[in-house]
């Protein structure tokens, strides 16, 4: 009841969105996919009473984002939000970044042409900062024909509208920049996650390595977490050659990754020091979630692990695709983020080549705003001014 009483100035509305699509196999369970459309799900936050032209798209590859404080935020200044979902909501295990940018496109086709909204501010929350640069950098020069597994992708034809603007909002740089820094290198068999290098097993109390970590041993530690990445994308792209080969209908396989949650700055303070807390991270304790189910790329196919978590083959690297936008662009970072690692925001600010950028820390929030009012205030004014100095809000 609390929520709805605190929602009350609020309304909240279901958007259905269906386009056409042909596909060479199944990849998404029920009516989402199959008969032959694409049917995505949103919901429409708008003020009550309050007409807007202005409308801010938050989108996740993999999460639904109503329930989040900042699009809430948002709609109680004054304008419309939307947060859509992909056809992948809530299930990443086949999630293909390039079909999300196609969802994506989806939506804002249907806000410009069936909902009348004029300008059109892509909040790129989260995980969702890397696919807004995917998302703009390909409406404004699509280059992409392929998916890394070889599907094509028609983004031309496609006719990806531009965002007005960019918010890159406590975002991480990409899927896969964030598994080669949190998956677990002490993994040497993939088949029997309890065959480890203890020498590299953060969470192993015998290791004599213990935080503060040493400059040798982060270096180490960082080579094993990229080499584990490559043999694990070696294999995938093995698989997937041997199924084409094959003179069968299988097209696709899916596969476990154990043990991805092992980041050292989880544990030590003195890397990339910020305001996060030390032990701890944004789904509990580090070592139960290294090998839980909610870890990043534990269920996996092989196509969504190129697309998703290969770092030498997914196409949504943030940084990459900051570089060619040239709408303006908001980076804000949140002081006492415990899921975006400190470089992040910066790497992708210092590589877009958009001339108008702006960069913003946030003193003391934390990645979702939980019991912050005073910094969701803060984050939520700084954006309505930056917008308002350009006059899209």
């Amino acid at each position: 009841m609390g929520m709805m009483a605190a929602d009350e100035d609020l309304s909240f509305d279901w958007v259905h969105i269906a386009y056409e699509e042909k596909l060479a196999f199944m990849e998404t369970y029920g009516f989402a996919g199959n008969q032959g459309k694409v049917n995505l799900e949103g919901i429409l936050i708008r003020p009550k009473g309050v007409p807007s032209k202005t409308l801010f798209i938050y989108m996740h590859p993999a999460s639904t984002l109503q329930l989040m404080p900042v699009p809430r935020a948002t709609a109680r200044r004054g304008v419309h939000v939307l947060c859509a979902g992909s056809r992948y909501a809530r299930n990443d295990t086949a999630c293909i970044l390039e079909n999300v940018v196609l969802d994506l496109g989806a939506y804002i086709r249907h806000a410009k042409e069936r909902l009348g909204y004029e300008t059109i501010v892509l909040a790129g929350w989260s995980g969702g900062g890397s696919l807004a640069l995917f998302y703009q950098a390909e409406a404004e020069a699509p280059s992409v024909t392929a998916t890394p597994a070889g599907d094509p992708v028609d983004f031309a034809g496609a006719g990806l509208i531009p965002a007005d603007a960019i918010l890159f909002q406590a975002a991480h740089a990409s899927r896969a920049r964030m598994l080669c820094e949190v998956i677990d290198p002490s993994v040497i068999d993939e088949d029997d996650p309890d065959r480890r290098d203890a020498s590299l097993d953060i969470y192993d109390p015998a290791n004599p390595e213990q935080p503060p970590y040493s400059a040798a041993y982060i270096e180490r530690f960082r080579a094993a977490q990229v080499a584990r990445v490559r043999r694990i994308t070696a294999r995938v792209k093995e698989q997937l050659e041997a199924l084409q080969r094959g003179n069968s209908g299988e097209r696709e396989r899916g596969f476990v990754t154990h043990r991805t949650l092992a980041d050292p700055r989880f544990l030590d303070a003195s890397l990339d020091p910020n305001d996060r807390p030390i032990g701890w991270c944004y789904m509990g304790k580090p070592e139960t979630v290294n090998n839980g189910p909610v870890g990043l790329a534990r269920f996996s196919t092989l196509r969504a692990w190129l697309s998703q978590w290969s770092i030498d083959d997914s196409q949504a690297d943030g940084v990459a695709n900051a570089a060619r936008i040239s709408a303006p662009l908001l980076v804000i970072e949140n002081s006492a983020d415990e899921v975006v690692p400190l470089p992040h925001p910066r790497m992708v600010f210092d590589a877009a080549g958009t001339r108008d950028k702006s960069y913003a820390r946030i003193e003391g929030a934390s990645h979702y705003y939980a019991g912050q009012p005073e910094q969701l205030a803060e984050v939520t004014a700084l954006v309505f001014d930056w917008l308002g100095e350009r006059g899209l809000a």
